[in-house]
């Protein structure tokens, strides 16, 4: 029986024009970055029989041509700048412009064995509205750091005035966020099983909700590896390095870590004995804390998967990890 062969393209992104090459073919096709053209892109992907499109994450310039096409059902691979160039470095090909670009795309397509699914389209908007909260929160941090250095008392005020208008406008966007989400009644019902954990408060339930949408649906070694919460090992012959963390979705990790300090101290009995044991055996404050937001993560995830409420208190027969 003959192999069933996918033919796949790649889309080189730029913010005003769109560059597509099919893997292993000589046809190239130019659009600009508009709806307009968007039209033209898909009816030229369905004049070749295309049914996988590899594109590589472009600062954002590159979801209005995603959402167009998996509106459409096509099967569509988001890279991150960083596999193309690695794969491009396999292949020993040093040459770089657009055209090259869209190719080299399209093998990396070609080359994936495991396509993820679509992610949930509503989780877009969403997301776009707490990293704008996240911002004005950076934002009141330099306010601040300004406010401590700054000895004159006119500009004290200036930027005790600028703290407080910032502060109440990420208060006013986080509510209407909140309100956003629990619009949808499976959202709101993930969300208070996340809520429900001790230790994890609403903004960190939200940022797990909207930048984990996988939650409850993947192992706990995948969960902690796409947030950036697992140790890799660093041997090579002789030498142990150390385990380290790397990678992963740095705002997602750094609420997760957040919420670990006081979770670990106060309002998690199971994260509390993990951190006191931790100390005991001699690992830094750091270190346990990571591994704390790591655990917190796990727990999440499984309350998630198992569709009931976390209890302070679990029984001896209770299973954290999700398989």
């Amino acid at each position: 029986m003959a192999k069933r062969i996918t033919i796949c393209a790649g889309i080189d992104t730029g913010k005003r024009k769109l560059d597509v090459a099919l893997d292993g073919s000589s046809e190239r096709l130019q659009v600009e970055n508009t709806a307009e053209d968007h039209q033209m892109l898909l009816e030229w992907l369905r004049r070749h029989k295309v049914e996988r499109i590899g594109i590589e994450a472009s600062g954002g310039y590159e979801q209005a041509v995603v959402a167009a096409l998996r509106r459409k059902r096509f099967v569509v691979v988001l890279f991150q700048p960083a596999q193309v160039r690695a794969y491009a470095t396999f292949l020993l090909q040093r040459a770089k412009n657009d055209k090259i670009d869209a190719a080299l795309i399209a093998a990396c397509t070609a080359a994936v064995k495991e396509i993820h699914p679509a992610p949930d389209s509503r989780m877009q908007p969403f997301a776009e509205h707490l990293t704008m909260i996240d911002q004005i929160k950076e934002d009141i941090a330099k306010l601040k750091n300004r406010l401590e250095s700054c000895r004159n008392e006119r500009i004290q005020k200036l930027w005790k005035e600028q703290i407080a208008l910032l502060a109440k406008h990420k208060r006013a966007e986080f509510k209407a966020l909140v309100a956003a989400i629990r619009e949808h009644r499976d959202l709101t019902a993930r969300l208070d099983l996340i809520f429900s954990v001790g230790g994890c408060g609403l903004p960190t339930a939200v940022a797990i909700l909207v930048r984990m949408p996988e939650i409850g649906q993947i192992t706990r070694e995948r969960a902690a590896a796409l947030v950036g919460l697992a140790p890799y090992d660093d041997d090579s012959g002789d030498r142990v390095g150390a385990r380290h963390i790397e990678g992963g979705r740095k705002r997602l990790r750094g609420a997760l870590y957040t919420a670990a300090l006081p979770a670990s101290f106060r309002w998690n009995p199971q994260l509390m004995a993990m951190y006191n044991r931790l100390i005991a055996a001699g690992k830094g404050h750091k270190r346990a804390l990571v591994a704390c937001a790591r655990k917190l993560l796990v727990i999440i995830n499984a309350v998630v998967a198992r569709g009931t409420p976390w209890l302070a208190e679990p029984s001896k027969n209770a299973n954290l990890s999700v398989t």
